[in-house]
């Protein structure tokens, strides 16, 4: 028996480009966290970890030991190249998006595009998504059937991303088709999305100019206007509107996918699903921790090692990378009994679908309102409803694995 377990884990290969992976991730995690916790990809000189308090002890070290510099989604051609030894931070200018850099770059960046982002600011907020979430669920339950990702949760996402940084509400198809588009990957390539596309920046650097003309209408704008890099020199129209990714790509991609799924999920659990309606304001808080861990769709961010890192008995050297399964996280039965499977009142003590440290998620309060409004609402006016589970989308993906289209048939409550 060990001789067979022995010759199943020889022959185990894992590469987050293989086709077969960027399909269905879930086994190979499975298999790293039983048997390869710490499991080197020769070809890409980077070693996985997979194991939930492996990754909380990661990305909680923040001394300079794990870099950035390389990205925090590097892509196969980044990958390919093997480092001799540190890798230095990017050159300033031009300026890649600030996840590039760690602190002190990084922070005071991130303080620039952060202010909506914060406690406060996002509470203020709850209104407005509440009446976005029932303006789109006006249109769609009259037509019965749409698409519960894209329709429902996309829009309502992308229109508060606009309102954000200042664009028309009324470009939200607009954007959240253009953010679908620079999240899809080619098996073997991957998603770099630290490199701006020109489809993003079309939509931001036209902020930057307006703020440039006109300051005080935008504070994002202004604040990356007027931030300083430690040499002294500024931001231009690109590079300022390359900083504003993060609230674009990730305000708009994550909360649609973790909505949708996790209908799906409550949907399929008559019991949970009464449960959690029995008293919305207290269980959807709940559940939607529950949605977070089980359907958030990214799968890993990476770290160069600046400094020699030991793990499991194996040192990392400098110049290798570690990719952080937080996927296989949220899976982990050393963390979650019965990971597996979808518990509406899962009790949930620690999560790493944000990530952790530095780069922890800065929308993660908006995410969280986001979600529980969107459930909230839905299940106030929606009865019933079924989802097209065959015509449903879930695109392989190196990194945002989720489901992209959910086709839904919907009830109305009352009705």
């Amino acid at each position: 028996m060990n001789a067979q377990k022995s010759e199943v884990a020889q022959d185990f290969s894992y590469d987050p480009f293989d086709p077969a992976v960027m399909a269905d991730p879930l086994p190979y995690y499975r298999t790293l966290r039983d048997r390869r916790p710490v499991y080197y990809l020769e070809k890409w000189d980077t070693y996985a970890i997979s194991r939930f308090a492996d990754i909380w002890r990661v990305l909680e070290i923040n001394d300079g030991t794990f870099v950035a510099s390389e990205g925090t989604l590097p892509a196969a051609t980044v990958l390919a190249t093997h480092n001799d030894g540190p890798v230095p931070d990017p050159p300033l200018h031009p300026m890649p998006f600030h996840a590039n850099f760690d602190a002190p770059i990084y922070d005071t960046v991130r303080r620039c595009t952060s202010p909506p982002l914060r406690p406060k600011p996002v509470g203020k907020l709850a209104d407005r998504i509440r009446t976005l979430a029932n303006e789109r669920l006006d249109e769609l339950l009259a037509r019965g059937s749409f698409d519960l990702t894209q329709d429902y949760g996309g829009i309502v996402a992308a229109s508060v991303v606009c309102e954000l940084l200042g664009l028309p509400v009324d470009l939200a198809p607009d954007v959240l088709a253009t953010v679908n588009v620079g999240s899809l990957a080619q098996p073997g390539s991957g998603v770099e999305v630290a490199n701006a596309r020109p489809g993003y920046l079309e939509y931001l650097i036209p902020i930057v100019q307006r703020s440039r003309a006109s300051a005080g209408t935008n504070p994002v704008a202004d604040n990356l206007i007027g931030y300083r890099l430690p040499d002294g020199s500024a931001f231009n129209d690109i590079e300022a509107a390359t900083q504003m990714l993060g609230i674009f790509i990730g305000g708009t991609e994550t909360v649609p996918k973790i909505v949708a799924h996790g209908l799906w999920e409550l949907g399929r659990r008559p019991d949970q699903l009464a449960a959690v309606r029995a008293d919305l304001d207290a269980n959807v808080p709940v559940v939607r921790e529950e949605m977070i861990r089980y359907c958030a769709p990214a799968q890993w961010f990476a770290r160069t090692v600046r400094k020699p890192f030991t793990l499991h008995d194996t040192t990392i050297r400098p110049g290798q990378r570690v990719i952080t399964l937080l996927a296989s996280a949220n899976r982990d039965e050393r963390e979650y009994d019965d990971p597996d499977s979808f518990v509406w009142d899962r009790r949930i003590e620690r999560l790493l679908a944000f990530g952790r440290g530095q780069h922890f998620c800065m929308g993660v309060h908006l995410a969280r309102l986001e979600i529980g409004i969107l459930v909230t609402e839905w299940l106030k006016r929606v009865s019933d409803w079924h989802v097209d589970h065959d015509a449903a989308s879930r695109p392989p993906s190196s990194f945002q694995w989720g489901w992209n289209s959910v086709p839904v048939e919907v009830h109305v409550a009352g009705v």
